[in-house]
C-alpha cells in the first residue's frame, strides 16, 4: 500500500491548500480511483508532453502501482 499511501498524501497536500476535506481510504475509494484514472491519461501522465524518459516511467509505475493497490 506504499504507492497508494504516497499518492493520497500528495493529493491531500493540495486539497489542504484549497480547504478541501482530506481523502481517506477506503471511504473515498471511488474518488481516488477516478483521480488515478485521470492522472493516467496521456496528457496528465506526460504533463502535456513535458515529462519524458526515466521520469515518465517512474511516474507511470507509481500511478499504476497505486491503482493496483486501490482496486
Amino acid at each position: 500500500m506504499k504507492h497508494l499511501q504516497k499518492y493520497i498524501e500528495q493529493k491531500n497536500l493540495w486539497r489542504k491548500l484549497f480547504n478541501e476535506k482530506p481523502l481517506i481510504y477506503p471511504r473515498d475509494k471511488q474518488k481516488i480511483l477516478d483521480m488515478l484514472d485521470s492522472d493516467l491519461s496521456p496528457e496528465n501522465l506526460t504533463c502535456d508532453g513535458e515529462l519524458r524518459g526515466k521520469a515518465l516511467l517512474q511516474r507511470a509505475n507509481h500511478l499504476k502501482n497505486a491503482l493496483k493497490e486501490c482496486a
